[in-house]
């Protein structure tokens, strides 16, 4: 006869909790504490919240300063960046506002109360300088936009952020929106009207999942357990056949490989049988993950940790669905790099370091360090580099490809055009070749004035005598002629 035990034992963990929740049903709420719990304890809430912005800020962006000292402007401010440890603070807040649905971010120095802004062209001399990110507790509540439809900050976060009853000036923070507010719709997990968790419909297939975990433990318990079929002796079992059977088991429990065991022919081993779990456990786990990425914002493959065997650049519609979704994290975040791109500018491109570069570059002599510094801001451009990285056969092949185009079309058009005209068309041909550092290592410079000013010589007629050379040339050795 079979007999079922029940363990007792009352597991509080957060994953628990999540799985004994009996209020977590389809379209319940996140709170704060629960989201927490997913974040950090639940195998799939990880992924979820920083998976994608990994992915998003796994690659550095492009900084172009077009002008004379683009050089040592780039390296200045990549030192800056470093420095302020600027990406880190931009991935914890994009944790915080996929997590709980709105984070904050501020920068602040013991020497300026907070409620005040820091004179922009002081920050280079702020060396205490620090930088805090605020989650949905810490900012106390101050995050409740304004539901009044008439109000210049209906449902915008421009305010004034209040940290533990500390305000903070406007200027010193940026607030991420985790998705877009929906009027007079509380979300318990940012205590606001504002962005949602990640989480939220989710909450249910998130709980489903931890049901598997707990199917799986069962199963990789159960599958050592070897079914030992013994033979009776007797109807009536003693005290003796007891000893005999507990024996012939403890000989089975010890077998190992090379050892030789005995049984009769009408017993049998064999392990218990647990081929008809893999294929209902295997289609439900993978349907509760497809479950988890419908509902949340995240493509099912990131959650699966299934490789990229094509690559990005291989144009299935999994990857490109994958690359349009990390260029909207990008997008999202755009306003935090913005809101670094200004501290780091002043602090790198500071009076010191205009000082030093003048004595470089003699053209900025005579010239004030805030003219400089706002030409060479309007100048500032920076750019995320592609996600799809195409092998460096293709890239070539490609190459190779224009190349025989634009050699075409220069045998074409040459010999129609103008001086002025034919230079501009070479000069177009040698920046095509200076973008394509796979096929030239080097770069080739050239002048356009000097090919439009340039005239050939004039070649002799067929059958004309050749031009004598003039009085004042030297002869082979070295007599004028």
């Amino acid at each position: 006869m079979s007999i079922i035990e029940v363990n007792s034992t009352a597991l509080t963990t957060g994953l628990m909790g999540i799985l004994n929740a009996p209020d977590m049903v389809p379209g319940a709420s996140a709170s704060y504490q629960l989201c927490k719990d997913i974040w950090a304890l639940h195998p799939l809430g990880a992924k979820i919240v920083e998976k994608p912005v990994a992915l998003a800020l796994g690659q550095k962006r492009k900084i172009n300063v077009p002008c004379a000292a683009e050089e040592q402007l780039v390296k200045a401010y990549w030192q800056e960046w470093k420095k302020l440890q600027a990406t880190r603070y931009i991935r914890d807040l994009a944790h915080v506002s996929r997590a709980y649905g709105v984070g904050a971010l501020v920068y602040g120095s013991p020497t300026y109360p907070t409620d005040v802004p820091i004179p922009l062209d002081d920050l280079y001399k702020v060396e205490d300088l620090y930088i805090n990110i605020f989650d949905p507790l810490n900012l106390s509540g101050s995050m409740v936009t304004n539901q009044n439809p008439n109000a210049p900050d209906f449902q915008k976060s421009f305010m004034d952020i209040t940290a533990a009853g500390q305000p903070y000036h406007k200027s010193r923070s940026v607030v991420l929106f985790n998705g877009t507010p929906i009027y007079l719709d509380y979300q318990s997990s940012s205590f606001s009207f504002s962005g949602r968790s990640v989480f939220l419909r989710a909450l249910y297939p998130l709980k489903s999942f931890i049901r598997t975990m707990i199917v799986n433990d069962m199963v990789a318990t159960k599958a050592g357990l070897l079914i030992a079929k013994i033979k009776q002796a007797g109807s009536v079992i003693n005290r003796m056949m007891e000893k005999v059977g507990s024996w012939k088991r403890s000989l089975l429990q010890e077998a190992q490989t090379n050892n030789v065991l005995q049984i009769d022919p009408e017993e049998a081993i064999e392990s218990i049988n647990l081929q008809n779990l893999e294929g209902p456990l295997t289609v439900s786990r993978d349907n509760i993950i497809s479950d988890c990425a419908a509902a949340s914002d995240v493509p099912a493959i990131l959650l699966k940790d299934e490789s990229f065997a094509k690559g990005l650049a291989s144009g299935d519609q999994d990857m490109m669905a994958v690359v349009q979704y990390i260029d909207a994290i990008r997008e999202e975040l755009e306003p935090a790099h913005e809101f670094f791109d200004r501290l780091v500018m002043h602090r790198a491109w500071n009076p010191e370091f205009y000082a030093a570069l003048q004595k470089e570059i003699p053209e900025l002599e005579g010239k004030s360090y805030s003219d400089w510094f706002y030409e060479v801001k309007a100048l500032f451009v920076s750019e995320w580099p592609t996600l799809i990285q195409e092998p460096k056969s293709e890239i070539t092949k490609r190459n190779a490809d224009k190349l025989k185009s634009m050699v075409e079309v220069l045998k074409a058009l040459l010999a129609e055009l103008d001086p002025e005209n034919k230079a501009r068309m070479v000069d177009w041909f040698v920046q095509a070749i200076n973008d394509m550092p796979e096929m030239f290592s080097g770069t080739m410079t050239f002048d356009p004035e000097a090919l439009a000013n340039y005239t050939p010589p004039t070649p002799a007629a067929p059958g004309a005598e050749p031009e004598e050379p003039d009085e004042e040339e030297g002869g082979e050795d070295g007599n004028a002629q």
